[in-house]
């Protein structure tokens, strides 16, 4: 967990945001070669993404899979995970280009409206803290959050959710009557707002088409974050 602002009087709602597909897309190769490089450094092996579902999934899972499939031991993937995790946050660091024009529709307008309405926004996404803040700061939107839940902090998407709806109330940002929405692009964000208990809003802005993300039941379907009002999450 990060935070970017004190705590204030209790907010009307707490807005959660997956980042690749909901907040950005085309952002490039970077961040899956920085996986990949950051495997060969700490194991030697040479892996690719090439073929792993990567969608809605956590980067330590993606990691541990690429390695898999390169045929290392759970032994070792379970021994270099710490490892890993730092060399990737490092070289995506380094690589990570200029994201400004990489946003989705509607999202800049989207976070301003909910910044002046009082909502409390935060992130959950399987990016490792480190490439998920810099997504952010290179994309020009850092400002409008005050801390996330990220990959390398749960075992599952579920899990993230309830960790930064937990943060939340532990800081005073919000309180038990407070408004909670996860925000999405993948059957996966679905699942995760589900498993936590809030409200689910779905976006058809990655590579989900709004058809299959109707089946999963999403609370609310959206076809991008420009057809989102207030009223939905407050």
């Amino acid at each position: 967990m990060q935070s970017n602002a004190p705590a204030t009087q209790a907010a009307p709602a707490l807005v959660l945001f997956d980042i690749d597909g909901t907040l950005l897309r085309r952002a490039g190769p970077h961040h899956r070669l920085a996986l990949a490089e950051a495997i060969r450094i700490a194991t030697g092996f040479e892996t690719t993404t090439d073929g792993i579902p990567l969608h809605g999934m956590l980067d330590p899972v993606i990691m541990a899979e690429m390695l898999r499939r390169a045929g290392a031991s759970e032994a070792l993937i379970a021994e270099s995970m710490p490892e890993l995790v730092r060399h990737a946050q490092a070289i995506y660091a380094e690589s990570c280009p200029n994201l400004e024009r990489k946003t989705c529709p509607g999202v800049r307008r989207t976070l301003e409206r909910l910044e002046r309405s009082g909502a409390v926004l935060g992130l959950v996404t399987g990016n490792l803290t480190c490439i998920g803040w810099k997504k952010m700061e290179r994309a020009g939107l850092r400002r409008y959050f005050r801390f996330g839940a990220f990959g390398e902090m749960a075992p599952d998407r579920g899990v993230l959710v309830q960790k930064a709806v937990q943060e939340a109330l532990r800081q005073g940002w919000i309180d038990s009557r407070a408004r909670v929405s996860f925000i999405g692009d993948a059957p996966a964000d679905i699942l995760a707002a589900r498993a936590a208990g809030v409200q689910s809003i779905a976006v058809a802005t990655g590579l989900c088409p709004a058809d299959e993300l109707r089946g999963f039941h999403p609370d609310i379907l959206l076809r991008d974050l420009r057809a989102l009002r207030l009223e939905m999450v407050l």
